[in-house]
């Protein structure tokens, strides 16, 4: 009988740690519906891992996007890159925010999609002349994938907050994806323009 008042206290001590351990943001009932305990832990599991794994790639970008600066020759092209380096500095903050929310130390896992992004935008820049069109616009192709992939990591990420009751952390994720959506419009006119401008100096030149 000892044995199993031991057990007994020892399961109240885990319950009420547990209750302390929470973050403001529980999931609401309404929103979960019949959802298990288990499939709610799978799903925060898969929210934190997520977050942990953008937040490696916004850090990630914020040391390659000096590169593509550095590497484009449009003007027009490097203020859109330098403006988003800044951008992204508040992403990463951000991020650190939303970890404080949660009552989670910011942590970062690797994120071999971003990885693997921000290479092929070196290759572009090392198969490519310096100060002509093809590598700009091979820059700006390879931003924009980095630009996709952060649109759906953040979209993605924001419905689940959703869905797991966190409100306030999916009105973060949603000022981001916003701004994400901002940049890769920005990219698109400044392709299109590039386009313009660079036809139109082909026909000046056959006249």
């Amino acid at each position: 009988m000892a044995k199993s008042s031991n057990q007994k206290k020892d399961t109240l001590k885990k319950t009420g740690s547990s209750k302390q351990k929470s973050s403001d943001f529980q999931p609401e009932e309404s929103k979960i519906g019949a959802t298990s305990s288990e499939q709610e832990t799978g799903l925060q599991k898969l929210f934190t891992d997520s977050i942990k794994d953008i937040y490696w790639a916004e850090n990630h970008l914020v040391k390659s996007l000096p590169k593509m600066i550095n590497a484009a020759s449009s003007t027009e092209l490097q203020n859109a890159l330098s403006d988003h380096l800044e951008v992204t500095e508040e992403h990463v903050l951000r991020l650190e925010e939303i970890f404080e929310s949660l009552g989670k130390k910011a942590q970062a896992k690797k994120c071999d999609a971003m990885e693997g992004l921000t290479k092929e935008g070196e290759g572009v820049i090392e198969g490519t002349d310096s100060g002509t069109a093809a590598r700009d616009q091979g820059i700006i192709m390879a931003a924009q994938k980095v630009e996709h992939y952060e649109i759906a990591t953040y979209g993605g990420l924001a419905q689940l907050a959703k869905t797991l009751g966190y409100n306030d952390v999916s009105d973060l994720l949603e000022l981001t994806l916003a701004e994400e959506k901002e940049a890769d419009q920005l990219l698109t006119t400044i392709a299109e323009n590039s386009s313009t401008s660079n036809n139109n100096g082909s026909s000046d030149k056959e006249m």
